[in-house]
């Protein structure tokens, strides 16, 4: 197989295998970023969130949003692991290797291609439905209906509120995810291109990548939810959002959700870049099988 479609295929099963894993802390996150201070302020931190979602709508609404997150994740992870395999093969040296600098480009390249053609517009959506469900009357009955009416009430800028906190977060999560990953890989490899870490090790090595990116661009992600909830329109500017959440709420506003969204990205981390070693290496065998009976025949 192609290696560019392999890792396109690989990156999205990778993607699906996440959400279904990690969503409800990152419904948790969302639900404390979106929390203001005041008569408005809901939950009291992350356990009485869980606990106040669960007992009101059971255990099924710490998946809401979760049909939206799992659409767009199957693209995006594609699209993020594509990109990044096209970037790498244009800057891998002699030996196959991709030094640290250049995985760094490699992963703010793939982070630009995946916010612009899937992240933004699929975080617009599931924080919206997950800020709807916040609301006496909800109005959404599902993504597609929501999709409907915030083209009809917003036109196509309201998928796209958020660009450019959201470009910030993905490029700086991808530009510091992979370089520690190549570096880790490249290091076991050692004098052997071919030798492979321990599917453990890539795990461990996958969930602190995943946690350097969250304690480096938290604040980010809490603009970037601000700006798409349903009460965007009061921000004028990605800088008026964080002057408003200065004077209102103080600086540690800017890190409200860390924990659940330490936790899900950590988790999330780890299982994408070790499922995607195994399907990668399941479709590897699938393909050796194919063309040995191919000759056979």
């Amino acid at each position: 197989m192609d290696k560019s479609l392999k890792s396109v295929l690989c990156g999205g099963l990778a993607g699906a295998t996440d959400v279904v894993l990690t969503f409800p802390t990152d419904y948790v996150k969302t639900q404390l970023q979106l929390d203001e201070k005041g008569d408005r302020k809901k939950y009291s931190g992350v356990f009485d969130c869980i606990k106040k979602t669960s007992k009101q709508y059971g255990v099924s609404g710490l998946y809401r949003g979760m049909s939206t997150l799992l659409y767009g994740s199957i693209p995006k992870t594609a699209v993020c692991f594509g990109s990044f395999e096209f970037f790498k093969a244009q800057l891998v040296d002699e030996r196959n290797t991709l030094l640290t600098f250049n995985s760094f480009v490699c992963g703010f390249g793939a982070g630009v291609v995946e916010s612009v053609i899937v992240t933004t517009p699929m975080e617009t959506m599931k924080v919206k439905l997950i800020n709807d469900r916040r609301s006496e009357k909800p109005q959404f009955r599902g993504m597609f209906h929501a999709a409907r009416i915030i083209l009809q009430t917003e036109g196509f800028r309201g998928i796209y509120m958020g660009l450019t906190p959201t470009l910030m977060r993905q490029c700086s999560n991808h530009a510091i995810r992979f370089p520690i990953m190549e570096t880790f890989k490249n290091y076991y490899r050692g004098d052997d291109p071919t030798r492979k870490p321990p599917k453990w090790m890539t795990a461990v090595f996958g969930c602190l990548a995943g946690a350097s990116a969250v304690i480096a661009n938290t604040p980010i992600d809490t603009l970037k939810t601000r700006m798409q909830g349903l009460e965007a329109a009061k921000y004028k500017s990605t800088w008026d959002c964080v002057q408003k959440i200065y004077q209102n709420e103080g600086k540690l506003a800017f890190y409200k959700g860390m924990v659940p969204r330490l936790i899900r990205l950590s988790l999330q981390a780890g299982v994408i870049f070790t499922v995607y070693d195994v399907y990668s290496e399941a479709i590897d065998k699938l393909d050796d099988k194919l063309k040995g009976n191919t000759i056979n025949s």
